[in-house]
């Protein structure tokens, strides 16, 4: 079955002279209109498209990349406010809909905002809401300490940074464990620091304990080599400092140094740390 909203692999079934006709197992059939046609293709060839509805509630598909698609969360522009509510641009011709009754705060023109791409089983038509929270749930979280996940920044709270985890959970950065820019819609790599009993994630934009060590060793190396083997940091730097230049604490900053120590990669003298040949 052919599933609006997302992408679907299909086969060219003919050319017209309006576009070709793709279409699934099943027999269902949707139109890739000419501009989005391929110059080359065949008869039979499989085409991975994105299908949805077009302004005149057609199922159409394209190759166009949209930003977000369906049960996802993305970080989209007003580009009008009508009658209905507001119409976002998620990177496709029509507009993806926020009605009224779907906006979290009143949506105006020109900004941006953290939306849930699903589909209204009324209209039958991909809809869009910033009430994200009634989108996200907790229960069946199943991490281990360490896990890498994706993380999009969704709003600043006295405690941190509230994430959305894998497009599917709710969880929090603690702004003592955030050491560079954080922006909403952000996009992160993140890592599971807890898992509470109440379900409620804690992670960290580093790895924790001992897998934190050599992913922060390299990342001193690195900045190291782009500033030509120097850098006028050491044990007595304070921690700001640290953080200003690598968006590291102190103590991931001293673990790092003494990973490179041992390895006779770098030498620390009172002005700083000098990369080794």
């Amino acid at each position: 079955m052919i599933e609006l909203g997302n992408y679907n692999t299909l086969k060219v079934l003919r050319s017209t002279s309006i576009g070709l006709f793709l279409g699934d197992e099943e027999g269902t059939e949707i139109l890739l209109p000419n501009k989005y046609v391929p110059e080359d293709f065949e008869i039979d060839q499989e085409m991975e498209v994105f299908c949805y509805l077009d302004n005149a509630e057609r199922p159409i598909s394209t190759t166009l990349n949209p930003k977000i698609i369906r049960n996802g969360f993305a970080y989209l522009e007003v580009v009008e406010v009508g009658a209905y509510g507001a119409f976002l641009d998620w990177g496709l011709e029509k507009h993806l809909l926020v009605p009224f009754r779907e906006q979290s705060e009143r949506m105006e023109g020109g900004s941006k905002y953290i939306v849930h791409c699903y589909m209204d089983k009324e209209s039958m038509r991909l809809t869009g809401s910033s009430r994200v929270d009634k989108y996200l749930s907790n229960e069946n979280v199943e991490y281990d300490q360490n896990d890498q996940v994706g993380l999009l920044v969704h709003r600043k709270t006295p405690l941190g940074w509230e994430v959305i985890v894998d497009d599917a959970h709710k969880g929090l950065i603690f702004d003592s464990d955030i050491f560079k820019p954080v922006s909403v819609g952000d996009r992160l790599k993140g890592y599971i620091k807890n898992v509470r009993e109440d379900k409620k994630i804690d992670l960290s934009l580093q790895p924790i304990g001992a897998k934190m060590l050599e992913p922060t060793a390299k990342m001193i190396l690195d900045k190291l080599e782009e500033k030509g083997g120097f850098l006028p940091l050491h044990d007595k730097s304070s921690p700001e400092a640290i953080k200003k230049t690598l968006h590291l604490s102190k103590k991931a900053f001293k673990k790092g140094v003494g990973i490179l120590y041992r390895q006779r990669k770098i030498n620390i003298q009172d002005d700083g740390i000098h990369l080794l040949d």
